[in-house]
């Protein structure tokens, strides 16, 4: 016999997908201890490596996206949803889920459709500004949608009253003091600090913008402001030639680097800007953060994603956006330089995204779950 209520929980594939299902999971087993969280999520997916460090219960399947371009990886990818569904419905037999909760990515898709035919609950989580295929898909079955973005409600015509504007499910906001988040990267309290990143993986071609902007602020043909620090997030498999790269610029004490921010919440905090990627979590993060950024789209994210989410805080007055195509290390240090020379119009981006942040996204969302829990407990 069961000890409580099963939350089946989908969607992986990327960082951006898995980890609102972890928070989301998180939050509700604060809420409801009993609750028992199944997660599903491809074999080819960060899940496969994230989930069994956490000691969740899980399902590994033999998914992955559809190339549109490529008639052979397409029809593969069918004939793996088809095999995934039989898997999944199984483990619903076994486990009988009273809610299924799917968060996006290719990975997200089996148990939306299987929650969709059998009959079970299921509530949507969308992290982008415009709603990803995945979703689209699954509205037709879904009970609740929860977005991050208001325009995304415009791209969600059938479900009516029963979608919420609630944001991403991030982690929480860091507690620890700036001035000792700065100290653990040898960052002055009282620099101005520029935070480089380019997703958890790190970006070669937002790498190699920063490195000629680098060149130019240290051999002079850019001014480099008095304090000025820089934080590099590289990505673990760039940080060497990161570091290199350095080297032959003189080793300038004012840039520092790090394969990857484990505490990005605390970094964020003790940042003054951003240059980064416009990935759907860590923009929440940013807007959690109250920090101001200019943001470089990803260029080929599914269906322009980020560029949306980018043009969407940029119309808020949070963020400026620079496209990748023809981006030079002086043309984004332009931006920069226009945004460190006017504290007033910072400080305005910072009230912005704080208007715009929402902290207890998973919360409210694991509180919506929890109805649909005692509604079912109640049949």
């Amino acid at each position: 016999m069961r000890e409580g209520p099963v939350v089946a929980f989908s969607g992986g594939g990327t960082g951006g997908h898995l980890y609102p299902a972890l928070a989301i999971a998180d939050a509700l087993r604060a809420k409801r201890p009993d609750v028992r969280a199944i997660f599903f999520g491809a074999e080819r997916g960060l899940e496969a490596q994230v989930l069994p460090e956490r000691g969740e219960l899980h399902c590994l399947l033999p998914v992955h996206g559809i190339d549109r371009a490529n008639l052979l990886k397409s029809s593969q990818a069918i004939t793996g949803l088809i095999d995934a569904l039989v898997r999944v419905v199984r483990y619903f037999d076994e486990h009988r889920p009273t809610v299924v909760v799917v968060t996006g990515g290719y990975a997200g898709a089996p148990a939306g459709i299987a929650a969709g035919l059998i009959g079970i609950p299921l509530v949507l989580q969308e992290q982008n500004s415009v709603p990803g295929l995945v979703t689209k898909l699954l509205t037709r079955w879904a009970t609740r949608v929860h977005v991050a973005y208001p325009e995304a409600l415009d791209c969600l015509p059938l479900m009516g009253g029963r979608a919420f504007v609630t944001g991403n499910p991030v982690r929480p906001t860091s507690v620890r003091p700036r001035d000792k988040v700065r100290a653990e990267y040898g960052i002055p309290a009282s620099a101005s600090l520029i935070l480089v990143a380019g997703g958890s993986q790190g970006s070669l071609a937002l790498n190699e913008i920063l490195g000629e902007m680098l060149k130019s602020l240290t051999d002079g043909s850019l001014a480099r402001p008095t304090g000025l620090h820089v934080l590099w997030a590289t990505g673990r498999k760039h940080i060497k030639s990161a570091e290199h790269l350095l080297e032959e610029y003189g080793s300038p004490e004012w840039v520092h680097t790090s394969a990857y921010i484990k505490d990005m919440p605390g970094v964020l905090e003790a940042a003054d800007l951003a240059i980064c990627r416009a990935g759907a979590m860590f923009t929440a993060e940013l807007l959690n953060a109250g920090l101001p950024a200019v943001l470089v789209p990803l260029p080929t994210a599914a269906e322009g994603h980020q560029m949306q989410n980018a043009l969407a805080l940029e119309a808020a007055g949070v963020a400026v956006v620079s496209p990748q195509k023809g981006l030079t290390g002086d043309a984004l240090w332009t931006q920069v330089e226009s945004l460190l020379g006017s504290p007033e119009r910072l400080n305005a981006m910072e009230e912005f995204a704080h208007s715009l942040a929402r902290p207890n996204a998973a919360s409210a969302i694991a509180t919506d779950i929890e109805v649909l829990l005692n509604f079912g407990e109640q049949v």
